[in-house]
């Protein structure tokens, strides 16, 4: 079977991570409205509903008929918090094939019904990531990115924007669910950095951030607090589309970065300045 894989190659883990995320997409979109009370998870502003598992069920199940030697790592199978996260990729770390999935990436948004969510997906071959795919369901917009091959939106080549400055630029951040440690950090930052930039925009997916960082149409994207599967898929769009992702100290990105800093390049040294003042 491996050696299988290896000859199927990259072309068939892009061709299932598509399929797997715009069928997980359109089974999101066709439940809305119909789910029952969102379960509480970490917190009231962490909302998880059946539809999330059902996505990842769905996403696990197709995946697994493929691949059924490939490690799996979905943000409904871990419990809530940055220890439980932690542990979990620890777990998976030396998978050779590790399949990273957020099945809503955004559930409050979804849950109101506020058209800004995804369904994130990554793999990463010995803990880097090969393949990248964001699904806007909203919008039908499919951003995809292959390692060495390039970042593309509706097939069309990606490319990060052009602004050189950091007052040039619309950045974006989130308000992290973690209200102890992760939110206070980041409304400082969002203080810092707030001031120095055209504007500031907080959607609520960190994914499709990514993918809008990745498209142009954000300048830098940052946050405290987030996952492996918030910013895997996201990481290559950005990476593919000729931007920079690194922690919030400059290092390069790995699966296990939490504070992330993304940008257009051309920024990111300005904006890591300004975190670093905060």
């Amino acid at each position: 079977m491996e050696e299988n894989e290896q000859i199927i190659g990259s072309k068939s883990f892009t061709a299932v991570a598509v399929n797997c995320a715009s069928k997980a997409g359109e089974w999101i979109k066709s439940r809305i409205g119909q789910f029952a009370e969102p379960d509480l998870k970490h917190s009231m502003h962490d909302l998880v509903t059946e539809v999330d598992k059902g996505s990842e069920r769905l996403i696990r199940n197709l995946i697994g008929t493929h691949f059924p030697h490939h490690s799996f790592l979905g943000e409904e199978g871990v419990e809530p918090g940055p220890e439980a996260s932690a542990r979990a990729l620890e777990k998976v770390s030396d998978a050779e094939y590790l399949w990273i999935v957020d099945p809503i990436d955004g559930t409050t948004n979804y849950v109101h019904d506020f058209p800004f969510y995804s369904v994130s997906i990554a793999l990463a071959r010995k803990g880097q990531v090969i393949v990248g795919v964001v699904y806007d369901p909203s919008r039908d917009e499919l951003f995809v990115a292959e390692r060495g091959k390039g970042a593309y939106v509706h097939g069309k080549r990606m490319s990060i924007s052009g602004e050189k400055a950091l007052r040039q630029s619309l950045v974006a951040t989130g308000f992290p669910a973690d209200h102890t440690a992760a939110l206070p950090a980041n409304l400082k930052q969002i203080q810092a950095v707030a001031p120095q930039v055209r504007n500031v925009r907080v959607a609520g997916s960190a994914a499709l951030h990514m993918a809008y960082v990745a498209a142009g149409r954000l300048s830098g994207f940052w946050e405290i607090g987030l996952n492996a599967w918030d910013l895997a898929a996201g990481s290559l769009l950005v990476e593919e589309a000729g931007g920079r992702v690194t922690d919030q100290s400059g290092e390069p990105y790995h699966l296990g970065v939490r504070n992330v800093a993304a940008s257009n390049g051309w920024i990111h040294g300005e904006l890591l300045e300004a975190l670093k003042k905060a």
